[in-house]
């Protein structure tokens, strides 16, 4: 079995939106190269199927739920050599951010149905699941969090915590996925306020080839740069991701849930 993954309409989409000129280009560039690789596949009798992980749908709203909580006093926070790190274990109310889907944990279960209140009315929330909403839309596993947020039309969760950028911890402006906590889109970007941001960038460069311990430290905390996302169910089926195959004998309806896939792919397989 062989997977392959094409990345063109990712990163572009998140960064610039559906709707941007640059998009063609990658659309074009994904046509080609997914039409060379049907036909390398068919001319050796392979099972082809072509599945899209998400549909991006546009947006222009981040929602930032920590801080939230941290206006609420839930929100603990370290301070290490004058910048905040989120101390996880001592907050009573923290949320992992994916995208436009967030993880509530509440460490103070008293707090459940006070956070889902202020959820509820926060904009930018389209829905609260609790045990039993989590359970109907599949999400009812240990590491699910409390409560899970959903995004509104056009908006996004991020992970900032801190108040004021001057204390965001030092991998905020750092491409590093392992110590942020959640998905961070606003990596895709080189912050624009940064004079002469090559240059920077060599610099590091040099420090690292030198041995000296650096940071490439040249992203932004400008949330809105971002303009596409996913995770919610999008309001237009035409933004919904894609499942393609022969096998139309595997697929007995037009629209799947998503967690039926992993199935649907067993079936070809096995």
């Amino acid at each position: 079995m062989n997977i392959v993954y094409l990345p063109h309409l990712d990163y572009n989409l998140q960064r610039h939106g559906p709707r941007h000129p640059a998009i063609a280009a990658d659309l074009a560039a994904i046509d080609q190269i997914t039409g060379e690789l049907i036909d390398f596949f068919q001319k050796k009798s392979i099972q082809i199927v072509l599945l899209s992980e998400y549909g991006i749908s546009a947006v222009a709203t981040p929602v930032h739920l920590n801080r939230l909580f941290r206006s609420q006093g839930w929100i603990t926070v370290k301070d290490e050599l004058g910048k905040e790190l989120l101390d996880c274990g001592a907050s009573k109310v923290f949320a992992i951010a994916d995208h436009q889907v967030a993880h509530i944990y509440c460490n103070e279960p008293t707090l459940e149905n006070s956070v889902r209140v202020l959820l509820e009315k926060q904009p930018g929330v389209s829905e609260v699941l609790d045990r039993e909403a989590k359970r109907a839309h599949g999400l009812n596993h240990p590491r699910s969090g409390d409560l899970v947020a959903v995004a509104a039309e056009g908006a996004w969760f991020t992970y900032y915590y801190w108040d004021d950028d001057r204390y965001a911890p030092d991998f905020a402006r750092t491409v590093d996925i392992h110590r942020k906590p959640g998905y961070d889109p606003v990596e895709l970007f080189l912050d624009p306020s940064l004079p002469f941001i090559k240059g920077r960038i060599a610099r590091r460069l040099v420090q690292k080839r030198l041995g000296f311990r650096m940071l490439m430290d040249v992203v932004p905390l400008d949330a809105s740069l971002v303009k596409g996302s996913h995770g919610r169910r999008p309001d237009s089926e035409q933004e919904f991701p894609l499942l393609i195959t022969s096998r139309s004998d595997l697929i007995s309806q037009p629209r799947l849930d998503s967690i039926q896939v992993c199935d649907l792919l067993r079936k070809h397989i096995l």
